[in-house]
């Protein structure tokens, strides 16, 4: 059965790995653009990116408790609750849209209480007023997402992600770079090339679900329901704890350039080109992790203990040697992977000092996020939560600042990825045995 489950994981995480990797090549091709446009605007992108990121994985978060609801009734043979549940999570990112959408816009309160460049916090004002028309075509589509990778259907987002890859590579280098809107428009052009791509993903996953093999059997336009409270109350009681856990993680790194704004652009870059490698490798266990909720979620739906915890051994076994092995190659390969960023010798310099962390938490990292996926798939979201707030928040971004400006030595920059290996140590040591407990529990 073990075997199996590594079978059946790889063939549902490669598709998933593939589309995850498109939708953050979409940001490496910004970081790859505005490292020939100035170092301003990778600065901008950086700390804008940053926040962004953190308001979308936030709001997705919340609309991911999609994802185990439909895996529990599908492997429960209930599928003709499915469609209603995808309904009640279309709405339910429409509402949420409407603060995210604030926030973007009036991004002043977060900005000003650190200190930055002028032009860099003006760039990230414009770029982050920009982003935020994509909102509602992003958060619809992850509802999307949640939504195929639950039924074990993630084929459709590999697609999409690769189309979406392309066609952001050839607009952001155009719009950002050549000038195809009258001048180039450095990071308000990647903005723009964003907004376009998100709403054509958005209709795409439409189309889909309208005429496609899963729209043919759920039928999810074809009896609309209303906003539904009491669907809403089940989706906001697992997906509120999860936003927040994902808030927490993405926040530990996304907002380190924000905190590290007043070290000036130079470190703001280097830390970005670190800051998008880590994204990248990450892309392997959370593929895994969402592949192997989803399993999980039906194994549990279906009452097959057994299958459940083969699924999970096997998540754990892959994510922990595929982990570490990418970690081996970003260390054998960190100069040329830097050179590929930027020809700043000076932010060359900062990110080189940095990727060795990186490398290093690799595995630990994997563990936390399988146990983390494993413990939504028995809709268990709560603890985790508290355990990641304390170990990203407390240890990561608390304790980075210490390390950074305060410590016996402070260490800059890096002070920050140091206590991140020490919060993924510590996320993982706790995860995994409370794992262990709610599996025997069941």
């Amino acid at each position: 059965m073990f075997l199996a489950a590594v079978r059946g994981l790889i063939a549902h995480a490669l598709p998933i790995l593939i589309a995850q990797l498109s939708s953050i090549g979409m940001m490496l091709v910004d970081t790859a653009v505005l490292g020939h446009v100035s170092s301003l605007d990778l600065a901008a992108v950086a700390i804008g990116g940053g926040i962004h990121v953190s308001v979308v994985f936030a709001l997705v978060g919340i609309l991911q408790a999609v994802a185990p609801v439909v895996a529990h009734l599908h492997g429960a043979g209930r599928d003709e609750a499915v469609a209603g549940v995808l309904q009640q999570g279309f709405w339910l990112a429409l509402l949420l849209t409407v603060p995210g959408f604030l926030f973007l816009t009036h991004p002043g309160a977060l900005l000003g209480s650190v200190g930055m460049d002028a032009a860099v916090e003006a760039k990230v004002r414009q770029y982050l007023g920009l982003l935020a028309w994509g909102l509602p075509a992003a958060l619809c589509y992850r509802t999307f997402y949640a939504f195929c990778n639950a039924l074990g259907r993630p084929r459709v987002l590999m697609g999409i992600g690769l189309c979406s890859l392309a066609l952001h590579a050839l607009l952001a280098w155009g719009f950002a770079l050549q000038g195809w809107l009258g001048e180039p428009l450095g990071a308000a052009g990647c903005a723009l090339s964003n907004i376009l791509i998100g709403w054509v993903a958005c209709l795409c996953g439409a189309a889909y679900l309208g005429f496609g093999p899963l729209g043919r059997r759920y039928r999810p336009f074809a009896d609309w329901h209303p906003p539904r409270w009491t669907a809403w109350h089940e989706l906001l009681r697992l997906g509120l704890p999860m936003g927040l856990s994902n808030l927490v993680e993405i926040t530990s790194f996304t907002l380190i350039s924000l905190f590290v704004a007043s070290l000036g652009a130079t470190v703001v870059a280097g830390h970005r080109i670190v800051a998008n490698l880590s994204a990248l490798t990450y892309m392997l266990p959370l593929s895994l992790g969402i592949a192997t909720m989803a399993a999980v979620g039906q194994a549990v739906g279906a009452h097959d203990g057994a299958r459940a915890r083969a699924t999970i051994k096997a998540g754990l076994f892959l994510s922990g040697a595929l982990s570490t092995t990418a970690g081996i190659l970003l260390w054998l390969l960190a100069e040329p992977l830097v050179d590929a960023y930027t020809n700043d010798p000076a932010v060359r310099s900062v990110a080189s000092g940095l990727i060795a962390y990186v490398a290093i938490y690799q595995f630990f990292d994997a563990l936390q996020t399988i146990a983390g996926h494993s413990l939504r798939a028995y809709r268990v979201t709560f603890v985790p939560m508290l355990v990641q707030t304390f170990c990203f928040w407390g240890i990561g971004l608390l304790g980075g600042a210490w390390l950074c400006y305060r410590g016996p030595q402070p260490l800059g920059v890096a002070g920050f990825w140091l206590a991140a290996v020490v919060g993924l140590v510590f996320a993982a040591a706790m995860l995994l045995p409370l794992l262990r407990k709610v599996v025997q529990a069941t």
